[in-house]
């Protein structure tokens, strides 16, 4: 049995008293009482206090903490909700809190990716997206808190949770795919279009992802071809250790992978380690916050099963099945060819060191059978890989372009049918014979006051053709558009002759 995992277990049990006993020294140093804290010499031994702890902590998983978002121009608050849950991921929901237009916008599903870092690394992704879209996004659960009862989980059930998403939230659901995710993203629409599945997505968009790592490899998709799936099966993979839900799992351990990001970028993660022992010294506490927010996330890691891992080094960085077309999933080929529908974006970033500038392109070139007006292709200018879904970059100049492939394919249902105008039409535009008189409290309109809007026809042919005998009440005035019938016959107490013909010249007034 490998001892790595725990040996790495024994040193945080073994630093721990030191870890006391540099948090008191910081606490004692940090107190406004103590003069000590205010000289140079205190600030630079609080501040060798407070990296000491950083870099022997380990780091839990960070929360979203997004509370609010505006939504044309009006704040509203924001709620995450867990709508869709399997034993090795679920499905967060971020709701808008009284927000009409909610509902009307599209949906998105953001594909987290499963390569370590927790999907609130995405944080600045969804909180982009609020504002225009239903954000949803996969959150993986840390395969060490799995238990072995629970079964395995490899790319094939990857590609499962990603169909079975797409029929729960689907048809109308748009899908974003950020770096390792493209390809089983990919693979699931492939084999919705082939089974002719309902739930083919309207739109996936794949951001630096590693479609074909064959075109302009990194360092990353170098070594997997040098070193071989043997050499990763021997040296990656490592046993849970007791304490954990999920001992005894075979995974690839979180701290492995940030040790290779680490590695690849040392000189970097050296100099912002530096800087901020300088500006804790100097008490630029901005500076300061800031990088305590950046490794406060990058530093937090999980764990990835085994099986999930070698499926993926040999599928997509050392064989590159999905472009050659040998991938398979449950047995089943995965055919590109057949996608038809699911309009495809892909986005890269022209400093990506982790995918190459034409590895996520390869998804628009592998699919012919889907047409040119629904392939949109982007190279941002200037980023890197963490540039590509976050960053001042990333929210002026790549959030609106997805907005505007989303807006395209998004299908917009047609208006209710009115009703025909005869079906629905007023009683006061029928004839007068139609409602039987009754009287009203008050006069439905003045005679005198209305004669203008009357259309010039002479009045008397219309009363002489439809007037019934009963003559209307005596206390309801006569309508424009049904004059009183001219009859001898008043009732008792009524207006006199000479008074119905002074009316009557009234109405017959030319307009």
């Amino acid at each position: 049995m490998d001892h790595a995992y725990f040996w790495y277990d024994a040193a945080q049990m073994w630093l721990a008293p030191a870890r006391v006993a540099n948090d008191m020294a910081r606490l004692m140093l940090d107190n406004p009482v103590n003069l000590l804290g205010h000289t140079p010499v205190g600030r630079s031994m609080s501040a060798a206090c407070e990296m000491f702890e950083r870099t022997t902590r380990r780091y839990a998983k960070p929360g979203f903490g997004l509370h609010g978002t505006m939504v044309g121009g009006r704040p509203f608050a924001v709620e995450e909700e867990v709508i869709w849950t399997r034993p090795f991921g679920q499905v967060i929901a971020f709701r808008r809190v009284d927000c009409p237009e909610a509902l009307r916008q599209p949906k998105l599903l953001i594909v987290a990716p499963m390569s370590g870092h927790y999907a609130t690394l995405l944080r600045g992704t969804v909180e982009a997206f609020l504002p225009t879209h239903q954000v949803m996004i996969t959150d993986w659960v840390d395969a060490s808190m799995v238990p072995l009862a629970a079964g395995s989980f490899d790319l094939d059930d990857y590609v499962d949770y990603i169909k079975d998403m797409c029929r729960e939230f689907g048809p109308d659901l748009h899908v974003l795919a950020v770096c390792q995710p493209a390809v089983p993203v990919m693979a699931a629409v492939a084999r919705l279009e082939a089974e002719n599945d309902p739930a083919i997505p309207l739109s996936m968009t794949l951001m630096g992802g590693p479609i074909d790592t064959r075109r302009s490899p990194t360092a990353v998709n170098l070594l997997a071809e040098r070193r071989g799936v043997d050499w990763f099966r021997r040296n990656c993979l490592h046993t849970v250790p007791f304490g954990y839900p999920g001992a005894l799992r075979q995974v690839y351990p979180g701290f492995l992978q940030l040790s290779g990001f680490m590695a690849m970028n040392l000189d970097r993660h050296v100099t912002a380690h530096r800087d901020m022992f300088n500006n804790l010294v100097t008490g630029d506490g901005d500076a300061a916050e800031k990088h305590r927010e950046f490794y406060d996330e990058y530093l937090a890691v999980m764990d990835l099963t085994a099986e999930y891992y070698m499926q993926t080094i040999e599928t997509v960085f050392v064989e590159h099945r999905l472009p050659r077309g040998e991938m398979l999933h449950r047995g089943e080929p995965v055919d590109l060819l057949a996608i038809r529908r699911c309009a495809i974006m892909a986005v890269e970033g022209e400093r990506d060191d982790i995918s190459g500038v034409g590895q996520t392109l390869a998804a628009l070139d592998l699919t012919p059978n889907l047409a040119a007006d629904k392939k949109v292709y982007h190279l941002q200018g200037k980023v890197g890989h963490y540039g590509v879904f976050n960053g001042s970059r990333f929210r002026a100049e790549i959030v609106p372009r997805i907005n505007a492939f989303i807006a395209a394919q998004t299908h917009v249902p047609a208006p209710a049918p009115v009703a025909a105008p005869v079906s629905v039409a007023p009683a006061p535009a029928m004839p007068r014979v139609s409602t039987p008189a009754a009287p009203a409290p008050a006069p439905v309109a003045a005679p005198v006051s209305v004669t203008p809007a009357m259309p010039r026809v002479k009045a008397p042919a219309a009363p002489v053709s439809v007037a019934p005998a009963q003559e209307p009440a005596p206390d309801v005035a006569p309508t424009p558009s049904a004059p009183a019938p001219d009859t001898a016959a008043t009732p008792r107490g009524g207006p006199s002759r000479k008074a119905q013909r002074r009316a009557r010249a009234r109405h017959l007034t030319p307009v």
